[in-house]
């Protein structure tokens, strides 16, 4: 290791200032304090200082996130097997001809087969994600001539987790450029964008190529044609036929759309919006860290209750109401990505607010929105990315009128 380091630092020249690679020192610097202790110390006189830092807060999410990313890597190659059983997926892609190169069945009980079909989609869409998103935030850093920081890690572990497994590569990258390029870097880069870059990704795919990212229909397959390879999410099966829906396996032999089932994560959808339970276990390592706002997710839950309370009581007045009225609270916090959208992307300290009551305030609003898009709309049955974007643009306001609020509650004391 010495060896290694000696042979870097007699590099560093090169790119300080006056060196002919002066432009490219975030590169340098990026891999020194990677993978080296960084030798600058404090000279000045003793200072305490917050151990959370960007990078112990970035990679504490990263953490929070890995329980979600197994979960998407198995349940995509579970989902797969079960269409395959079914006679409903077809065996011509590069995917299954590295399995069957490899001599692994395609059976749904086989765990292993499973992870390694899953990461077989995963893997390329996060990896295209690392590099088409990397080299945007490589080149502000080198136009800026800043330093490269953490922030990325958590976009690129959180955007191939929105996205269906079968999205095209080329799509993943478009998707993200775009979120970095306008959702961050436009606006100064890390904790100056309004928008969380993840979700600015998505939401651009949402709209420029709705087939294939709608959330209505998805990649696994749902129909008995040998060529089918799509089909309708739980989600989108809850909004059209209500509780009637339930235990049934919608004709395809996959697993009963049931509340457990939905709970621990074992249906179609995106690849890592899919188990609440893996998003609750991801909630209690950034609650821990004080990474995630507990106010926020506490909001969420609160305003999403409140809301659907409201329809179920419509929809027990009103004969030949939308079905989706019925729907009880505890089937809209499991189902689609309710969980994670309220713990991954709604507690982004970025784009939320930073007032304590204005935490809880927007969380409540969150929820609120979700639930009237998710129950109203019926273009979107994926609401949470729009209402957790709409709220970004009001974060400000809310710290506005909280901290001005508390400067009102002071002047009163001391007037009193």
């Amino acid at each position: 290791m010495k060896f290694l380091l000696n042979l870097h630092n007699k590099q560093r020249r090169l790119f300080e200032k006056g060196g002919k690679l002066e432009r490219f020192y975030p590169l340098f610097e990026a891999h020194d304090t990677f993978v080296f202790t960084p030798g600058e110390v404090t000279g000045t006189a003793s200072h305490v200082r917050d151990a959370a830092d960007m990078k112990r807060i970035m990679i504490s999410v990263v953490v929070a996130l890995v329980p979600c990313m197994l979960m998407a890597i198995y349940n995509t190659g579970y989902q797969a097997h079960l269409a395959i059983e079914a006679g409903c997926a077809p065996l011509d892609n590069w995917r299954t001809a590295v399995m069957q190169a490899l001599g692994i069945d395609f059976s749904s009980s086989n765990v292993l087969a499973c992870f390694l079909h899953g990461a077989l989609y995963y893997l390329p869409i996060y990896l295209m994600t690392l590099a088409a998103g990397g080299a945007i935030e490589v080149l502000f850093a080198i136009i800026r001539r800043h330093e490269i920081n953490e922030g990325f890690l958590v976009t690129s572990a959180l955007f191939p987790l929105t996205l269906p497994a079968t999205t095209p590569l080329w799509q993943v990258a478009l998707g993200i450029i775009f979120g970095v390029f306008v959702g961050k870097e436009i606006f100064g880069g890390v904790g100056m964008n309004i928008w969380n870059p993840a979700l600015m990704s998505r939401a651009f795919l949402y709209f420029a190529y709705p087939a294939q990212i709608s959330g209505d229909k998805v990649w696994v397959a749902a129909q008995t044609s040998p060529d089918a390879f799509s089909g309708a999410t739980w989600l989108a099966v809850l909004k059209e036929e209500g509780m009637s829906a339930m235990a049934s396996d919608l004709g395809t032999g996959h697993p009963a759309l049931t509340w457990r089932n939905a709970f621990l994560g074992f249906e179609p959808g995106s690849l890592g919006e899919t188990s609440a339970l893996f998003c609750i276990l991801g909630a209690v390592v950034l609650i821990a860290t004080r990474v995630g706002s507990w106010r926020t997710m506490a909001g969420c839950l609160a305003g999403s209750f409140l809301m659907i309370g409201i329809f179920n009581s419509l929809g027990r007045l009103a004969a030949g109401a939308n079905p989706y009225f019925i729907v009880p609270f505890y089937w809209h916090w499991v189902v689609g990505g309710f969980a994670f959208a309220i713990v991954f992307m709604a507690t982004d300290p970025v784009s939320s607010p930073f007032t304590e009551k204005g935490k809880f305030i927007y969380g409540c609003l969150i929820g609120i929105l979700g639930i009237i898009i998710r129950e109203v709309n019926p273009a979107y049955p994926g609401s949470w990315m729009l209402a957790i974007l709409f709220m970004n643009m009001f974060s400000p306001l809310i710290d506005h009128f909280m901290v001005q609020a508390n400067i009102k509650r002071r002047m009163a004391r001391n007037a009193a």
